[in-house]
């Protein structure tokens, strides 16, 4: 008789606590290192904590990916009882836990395929739930990859930061670009293209930004069935409230959780960014 998959993912899900636990995800983490400390994400350090250290500290944050030994240390225990694991990542376009995670399956005696989602937060999430829940009902690998295909091809992320402060820290954008931007009152809008952070509008407020993700989200789910939705923020919940308020308006889809994100995806924005997701399914 063969085994149930089990689902591996890294600490970005940006997913309820509850609903990991109720679908059996193993989880396992990223760091992050402020100063001479370092934290485990999700375990040692809250969210909101991370942000008033990271607006506090000279340093920028550096986060870590999990070591190879520790992929290999879960696939092993997963995998021993004959099932085979499906462990699915952030995009490897912003870190090394992907090919972490590559390494370690190679090593482990389990039998296991690793996935690149290109994907960070909620968006990572949609995957891992669908995967998640196929596994329970007793789909093979091969189904379940195929079907995370079409949710990634399906998915949009936008992203937008209230300060250009930490893309440049980050080296995502130059100083000379940030003053620009800064003088202009400009708020840079971006999206995951391909698993890199790639820059799609600017707005000068949020409503700007709220009237730009409300038209994207109609023009990208016309004629189309939703299947999940999330906002990610980082002290802006009551932005992400509003950027709710807005989209459901747009859509007969409901379940749309506000979510505190990671500190490994903070790092790069800073607070007051917001983060809107979503997939959907053809008719």
């Amino acid at each position: 008789m063969s085994q149930k998959v089990k689902i591996v993912t890294d600490s970005t899900l940006d997913m309820r606590k509850e609903e990991i636990e109720q679908l059996g995800i193993t989880i396992v983490p990223l760091s992050v290192t402020i100063g001479d400390e370092s934290y485990i994400d999700g375990v040692d350090i809250t969210a909101h904590e991370f942000v008033n250290m990271l607006v506090n500290s000279d340093e920028m944050p550096r986060s870590s990916q999990p070591s190879v030994g520790s992929f290999v240390e879960v696939y092993d225990e997963l995998g021993k009882d004959g099932s085979p694991v499906l462990s699915i990542h952030m995009t490897s376009g912003m870190s090394g836990t992907y090919s972490s995670a590559k390494t370690a399956a190679d090593m482990s005696k389990s039998d296991v395929t690793v996935i690149d989602s290109k994907y960070i937060s909620c968006a990572l999430g949609f995957q891992v739930k669908e995967a998640s829940e196929m596994a329970k009902s007793g789909a093979a690998v091969e189904e379940i990859v195929n079907r995370l295909e079409t949710v990634r091809k399906n998915t949009s992320l936008y992203i937008m930061v209230d300060t250009l402060e930490y893309l440049v820290k980050g080296g995502r954008i130059g100083r000379g670009k940030a003053l620009v931007g800064s003088l202009l009152k400009i708020k840079p809008v971006a999206s995951l293209q391909d698993g890199v952070y790639t820059p799609v509008s600017k707005v000068r407020s949020y409503m700007q930004m709220v009237k730009y993700m409300k038209k994207r989200f109609e023009e990208e789910t016309a004629g189309k069935i939703v299947r999940g939705m999330g906002i990610a923020q980082v002290e802006a919940r009551e932005l992400a409230g509003e950027l709710r308020g807005v989209i459901k308006d747009s859509t007969s889809f409901r379940d749309i959780p506000i979510v505190d994100t990671t500190p490994i995806i903070s790092t790069h924005t800073g607070p007051g960014a917001i983060a809107f997701m979503y997939y959907t399914d053809d008719k």
